[in-house]
């Protein structure tokens, strides 16, 4: 018998706008020892599918319509609240996407990791505080903290995001469970941490004998973990089989289409860049915060004496890891980070010697596309009051001629006119984005600083996005610094790649040339973190 065998699965949720089917009669069964991922876009169902399983989903508006999932013989779905709890974390783990939002700020890592032994519903299982002690220091040093002793009393702000996760796995496995459920625990993460979570997840799974189910949105990641994958669209099952069959048997047309997604190749369309004509020029730049987190003021150096040049019409990519500095890096370009010291030279004028309202006349050759377009756009805003503010505020339109323009706009970014009276929430992550670029690109500015424009989205979306933004440099001449801790992305797009590690700049050079001979250990072990998306080869 399986250890979890799902049947017909059916879950709706009732809302005033009526019934949606967010799982529609969905099986899968899975054994000890084994890892199915489930993949699939954002709404696809994958994640409501598991947390039925846990009893997770809010009931109203949620409804198990129908189905059962047995676990070891026994129906999660007809389980008391009562035994869901005893089932929950002793039997069966979750490990959530965000482990910042998941952590008790309040606590340590210590105390949060030995509460399920001191306060196990089973008294017999209890542990003295100094047992869970050294069972949880144990854990810790299994799943890689570095200086376990000493961390058990830290709290979850004093960790990196990667450490944080590690975390989350030592929580959920704390009561050895015989299921751990994953939901996109690497999502937010650089590849090189996103490739230690996949190891760690992996390995511990080999020595507990713990089956694994691995929820994710990019078939890439999966391809080296998973023994079974399961695809959904809207709900419904496209594609079950082996790994190896859904990679490169599939006689499904959603499969293929998010295998085709997946960034995997040299930049395809020649450059407009041009040479010997710098844009913008870095020059020793240096940025400093104080940190006020101890006693007295100290100095946190977050970006160290880099030189670079951007050419005109160049897409020029910077990569590296949480923390590297990137994205203060891009920030003290555009003078939304005052530098400590340095210059930064955009058509041969300083910008760190003009003063505010000097600055202020140059904005609209100088704009920003950020990361989480929900946290930029305003949500009182629609689409129209959005794109429309930077167009009359420069000039560049007035109050006849600015609605021709936001609607060239919403064409631009491949957008509906008709959506164009819709506020931010109303809109999917994908076409917020789309609207974060439109502002971007309204007021016709000749450079573009892109901060991780990419990374929150599913890879069809991702894709989109991504073809959106060559298209627009080379039909608007742009110059874009686009950053991000994607390798696979910034080669699709990307003339040159400049890669950055504790604030200073460690490799520059062509993409592809990069790709193929990288000189620095650092750049090496970047590329060779990237998921290959093929379960032919091994990851290790």
């Amino acid at each position: 018998m399986a250890l979890l065998q799902v049947n017909n699965l059916k879950v709706s949720f009732h809302t005033r706008n009526g019934v949606a089917k967010a799982v529609d009669d969905i099986s899968f069964s899975l054994d000890s020892g084994e890892t199915l991922a489930i993949v699939g876009e954002s709404g696809s169902g994958k994640s409501v599918t598991c947390y039925s399983l846990l009893d997770l989903l809010p009931k109203p508006p949620a409804v198990i319509e129908g189905g059962s999932a047995l676990f070891d013989g026994e129906d999660l779905l007809a389980c008391s609240a009562d035994r869901m709890r005893q089932l929950r974390g002793n039997h069966i783990a979750m490990i959530f996407q965000d482990p910042m939002t998941s952590l008790n700020p309040f606590l340590t890592i210590g105390e949060q990791l030995i509460e399920p032994l001191i306060y196990h519903p089973d008294k017999s299982q209890r542990l003295h505080r100094d047992q869970a002690h050294s069972e949880a220091i144990n854990l810790l040093d299994e799943v890689g903290i570095i200086n376990p002793n000493s961390r058990f009393d830290s709290y979850p702000h004093e960790f990196s995001g990667g450490m944080r996760q590690r975390v989350m796995i030592a929580m959920a496995l704390i009561n050895k469970p015989r299921l751990l459920i994953c939901d996109e625990p690497t999502t937010a993460l650089d590849v090189t941490i996103q490739a230690q979570i996949l190891k760690l997840i992996k390995q511990l799974q080999k020595n507990r004998d713990v089956a694994v189910i691995f929820i994710s949105h990019d078939l890439g990641v999966v391809a080296d973990i998973a023994d079974k994958v399961l695809v959904m669209c809207e709900g419904t099952t496209q594609d079950q089989n082996t790994t190896h069959e859904v990679f490169y048997n599939s006689n499904s047309d959603y499969t293929k289409k998010l295998l085709a997604a997946i960034p995997k190749g040299a930049k395809t369309t020649a450059s407009s860049a041009q040479k010997g004509s710098p844009l913008v020029e870095v020059n020793r730049v240096k940025t400093y915060f104080k940190d006020f987190t101890n006693s007295g003021e100290q100095l946190v150096t977050a970006v160290d004496n880099v030189s670079l040049s951007i050419q005109k019409g160049e897409i020029f990519g910077l990569v590296g890891e949480s923390g590297s500095g990137k994205s203060t890096l891009g920030r003290s370009i555009l003078q939304l980070a005052p530098i400590t010291s340095g210059s930064v030279l955009f058509s041969e004028t300083d910008l760190c010697a003009l003063k505010p309202r000097e600055l202020q006349t140059l904005r609209p050759k100088l704009q920003m596309i950020f990361q989480d377009p929900y946290a930029s756009l305003n949500p009182r805003m629609t689409v129209y009051e959005t794109l429309a503010e930077p167009l009359l505020y420069h000039g560049i339109a007035d109050k006849k001629t600015v609605a021709k323009q936001v609607q060239q706009l919403m064409d631009d970014v491949g957008l509906d006119r008709s959506s164009v009276l819709k506020y931010p929430h109303e809109f999917s992550g994908g076409q917020r984005q789309r609207i974060a670029i439109g502002r971007a690109i309204a007021t016709k500015p000749e450079f573009i600083v892109a901060d991780e424009p990419v990374s929150a989205l599913d890879v069809t979306i991702q894709a989109q996005i991504l073809k959106l933004i060559v298209n627009l440099v080379e039909k608007h001449h742009l110059t874009m610094l686009f950053i991000s801790h994607d390798l696979s992305v910034v080669r699709s797009i990307c003339d040159r790649v400049a890669v950055m590690q504790q604030g200073k700049l460690v490799e520059l050079g062509d993409t592809e040339e990069l790709w193929a001979e990288p000189k620095m250990p650092y750049t090496h072990e970047l590329l060779r973190a990237i998921p290959n998306a093929d379960p032919n080869i091994d990851a290790n």
